[in-house]
């Protein structure tokens, strides 16, 4: 059927449910692991997968060469998250498991541990009832292409691979300095890391292997598979450089794992840009309609063009205008809610921009089913603010605006003849600042899954974060 002369109208409730819950990657990975298990009967299995409830607890694989804090970040991670630490050691050390005891045996006699053996073991562990309920961090498994792709053939996959790097010659120096509390497992140095306490230093220990000989066997060996396993886990693999502090590889290791990865699903923005005057939200919304094909919205220029094209609503408007008062709540949303149930915007999307102000408008727009799924506030300090907005200037003659710091006219010919609009004095600026902050708390209140923005840097490094948050899938609200 021809979208032009009969389009198909989908309520807006429909998508929003969808986002707001997950369905459309819930969906997918349904289907995921039904074609994975191949189970005989589906139903039973897709229950069974629905009742665990546990599509978002963290799945995670830590890899990187020794000395590069691979377990240290690890179980930071872990106690961050409160999940379950997964390593060589804990998996054989399980008790009343026969696998494990194998394992054991295997890795006594040759320092290792048959592939088969360990993935097995691994999926025996990931069953248990406290891996399905708060994920599990893999340390350093897999070692080998091979682990990788039989670990994946049973479906254990995870959803954040994090690669630490860093010079063999820097990770040799730190190898040499590695000490271990035997009670505790946590790993010190002694350059970088030593406890201040004694009682711990007295009972660190010197672990195996980590000669400068051993620690560049071993080197050589990482370096020979991680070149193979890392095409294994396309678009879920991010490389942290180990070389700098701990706690900041730490908290690039934490954002990546708690950020979902891109959504497949139909998406169509309605994003909402709150923030003081001088904030940049038009530019930002006409950078948003550029690339994204989004609908600009500017509440003040619907009421401009209404007024202008002489419309029923124009002839409301155009009092309030002359008399240079503010339009009544009732009136600017007809004018906005008329616009946004064109097709353009039900098909496109939108960005609106100088609406709403206060919380009234922000429950009036919703309950006309108006929902934004993407609310952005631009926070900009009032200093900024001024600078921006008092410097202003316009030239009566061309219509060219300047900007005394930024964009200064070219002779001072056309200086002395700049005017200043009124709207941009500085006792306006700081009302009309004054007015917004009262109100915005309010706003982020009601808009509780809204994005804060530093607005107060470059224009193309703001549109940057916005335009993340809008690509990437809001984060899943925790019960």
């Amino acid at each position: 059927m021809d979208a032009t002369s009969a389009p198909h109208r989908i309520p807006p409730e429909m998508p929003e449910y969808g986002e707001a819950n997950h369905i459309f990657e819930m969906m997918q990975t349904m289907l995921e692991q039904l074609l994975i298990f191949q189970p005989k009967d589906p139903i039973p299995f897709m229950i069974d997968h629905l009742q665990r409830d546990n599509d978002n607890v963290p799945k995670i694989v830590i890899l990187g060469p020794p000395a590069s804090g691979k377990t240290t970040i690890a179980m930071w991670l872990c106690k961050h998250l409160n999940s379950n630490l997964l390593t060589m050691e804990n998996l054989m050390a399980k008790k009343f498991s026969q696998l494990a005891a194998e394992a054991t045996r295997h890795y006594q006699k040759s320092k290792t541990v048959p592939i088969r053996l360990l993935v097995r073991l691994i999926q025996e562990r990931l069953n248990d009832e406290e891996c399905v309920r708060r994920g599990w961090i893999l340390d350093g498994i897999p070692e080998t292409r091979e682990q990788a792709l039989m670990i994946q053939s049973l479906g254990i996959t995870p959803r954040h691979v994090i690669v630490l790097s860093a010079s063999d010659t820097v990770l040799i120096e730190r190898n040499m300095g590695k000490r271990i509390d035997p009670r505790t497992g946590e790993i010190y140095h002694t350059t970088f890391d030593w406890p201040p306490e004694s009682e711990i230093q007295n009972r660190l220990i010197e672990p195996e292997g980590i000669s400068e000989l051993e620690t560049a066997r071993k080197l050589l060996e990482y370096h020979r598979n991680i070149v193979r396993i890392m095409p294994s886990y396309p678009k879920i693999l991010k490389v942290i450089s180990s070389d700098q502090p701990c706690v900041d590889v730490f908290y690039q290791a934490l954002t990546y794992v708690q950020t979902n990865h891109r959504s497949n699903a139909p998406f169509t923005p309605r994003v909402l840009l709150c923030g003081p005057v001088g904030s940049g939200k038009s530019l930002q919304a006409a950078l948003l309609a550029q690339k994204y094909g989004l609908v600009n919205v500017c509440c003040g220029q619907l009421l401009k063009e209404a007024v202008t094209d002489k419309s029923r609503f124009g002839e409301l408007i155009r009092p309030f205008f002359e008399k240079k008062m503010a339009v009544p709540d009732n009136i600017i949303l007809k004018v906005l809610t008329k616009r946004l149930n064109q097709q353009d915007c039900i098909q496109r999307g939108w960005v609106i921009h100088g609406y709403p102000r206060d919380l009234d408008q922000a429950h009036l727009l919703e309950s006309l089913g108006h929902k934004p799924n993407r609310v952005f506030f631009l926070n900009v300090p009032l200093d900024s603010v001024i600078e921006r907005l008092t410097l202003r200037r316009t030239d009566p003659v061309t219509g060219e605006r300047y900007h005394l710091m930024y964009k200064p006219p070219p002779t001072m010919e056309i200086q002395a003849r700049l005017l200043q609009n009124p709207k941009d004095a500085e006792e306006q600026v700081k009302l009309k600042m004054d007015l917004f902050y009262r109100n915005s708390a309010d706003l982020e209140g009601f808009y509780t899954r809204a994005i804060t923005i530093n607005g107060d840097q470059d224009p193309y490094t703001v549109f940057e974060y916005i335009e993340s948050g809008i690509i990437n899938p809001l984060p899943k609200k925790v019960p």
